[in-house]
């Protein structure tokens, strides 16, 4: 089994009372990409403009190629307070996740996670959500 090709991870705190500022205080980072609830976004691509519905914090890392799960894990929350007592908290009020997306080039790709970035993520109250992206099948023209 190959190695999954590439990896990339964001961890994501939502909530309509969630002030991103204050998560950033607690954590000791400024956001990637944040909102508050009410907040007017324009997409830069499309030009559309949406209301947010909700307040967000995201925190990501570059994405890895091949990937690196524990290599990302290890950046993402090193970055951010080591301090446990802020993040139980912050995890019982907004129930956060660290979303993950594995990008596959073949039809049999794998990662594993390790312990230690497994323990990681439980000690903070931090949620592993996986999106998986299979291979594009070449088409006959």
């Amino acid at each position: 089994m190959a190695v999954i090709a590439e990896t990339s991870i964001s961890l994501r705190y939502f909530g309509d009372d969630l002030v991103p500022y204050a998560l950033t205080s607690a954590l000791g980072k400024p956001p990637t990409k944040s909102t508050t609830k009410g907040e007017v976004i324009t997409n830069q691509k499309t030009g559309s403009v949406r209301v947010a519905k909700s307040g967000s914090w995201l925190y990501g890392v570059e994405r890895r190629e091949p990937g690196d799960l524990d290599g990302q894990i290890e950046e993402l929350f090193g970055a951010l307070t080591a301090d446990l007592s802020v993040w139980r908290p912050l995890a019982e009020k907004y129930k956060p996740d660290l979303f993950v997306g594995l990008f596959m080039k073949e039809s049999n790709e794998g990662i594993e996670v390790s312990a230690r970035c497994m323990e990681i993520l439980a000690a903070r109250g931090v949620s592993l959500s996986l999106d998986i992206y299979g291979p594009l099948e070449k088409r006959d023209e």
